[in-house]
């Protein structure tokens, strides 16, 4: 589910959903992600295949791993 946090802040929260649909819902968002925003993704285990996606696409991003393995990845357009 995509809901804005803030003007700039969009949060996806794909816990729980089963693969592949956390990566296709990411990816979806991406798409609407306008330069000002930040996308927070929630998400049950290390979403791998996405960073070489970010890294081709010109997304910077930043991942957190919560005490019981969720990761948290900060996701917004290079300058």
């Amino acid at each position: 589910m995509t809901t804005p946090q803030s003007e700039n802040e969009i949060l996806l929260d794909t816990r729980g959903l089963p693969p592949p649909e956390p990566l296709e819902l990411v990816l979806e968002a991406l798409g609407d992600l306008q330069p000002h925003q930040c996308l927070r993704m929630l998400v049950d285990r290390e979403p791998r295949p996405l960073y070489a996606i970010l890294d081709d696409n010109n997304f910077q991003y930043e991942t957190t791993t919560s005490p019981d393995y969720r990761y948290e990845l900060l996701i917004w357009h290079k300058r």
